[in-house]
């Protein structure tokens, strides 16, 4: 017996009532903000603005003994990740392929 796949299917799920389903899902217009909004309203930064007063702690550590960096990409790669040494220097798998 052939299966039409594209037919819609017939559930006890399908008779909620669209009422029903308004209560389940938040009302996105309400104006009412989420917990988590709440609880750091700072959090939200809008695109391009000035960070130049931040001061970020970065901690840079030096490349390991079985790592590289790919002359291609200049990505810090495990050792696994060569592929070959070129005239450049060592390059990646993935610059490789």
């Amino acid at each position: 017996m052939a299966t039409d796949y594209d037919a819609p299917r017939k559930s006890e799920d399908d008779s909620e009532s669209i009422e029903a389903l308004k209560e389940r899902v938040p009302d996105k217009l309400s104006g009412t903000t989420g917990d988590e909004d709440s609880d750091n309203p700072s959090s939200f930064d809008l695109p391009g603005a000035d960070l130049s007063d931040l001061e970020l702690d970065v901690v840079v550590l030096p490349a390991q003994q079985d790592e590289f960096t790919c002359m291609s990409c200049f990505l810090v790669k495990h050792r696994s990740q060569l592929d070959h040494e070129g005239a450049d220097g060592p390059i990646c798998k993935e610059c490789a392929a």
